[in-house]
């Protein structure tokens, strides 16, 4: 993609870590890297 990542494509996956949903995720690593 080649360009930094705006605050709001950061924020989404932060706030599905801490929601209900990602309840059952333990001990993984979510790379939020647009692809690279």
């Amino acid at each position: 993609m080649k360009r930094k990542g705006r605050p709001d494509e950061i924020a989404s996956p932060v706030l599905w870590l801490l929601s209900d949903e990602a309840s059952y995720t333990t001990g993984a690593i979510l790379t939020v890297g647009g692809g690279r």
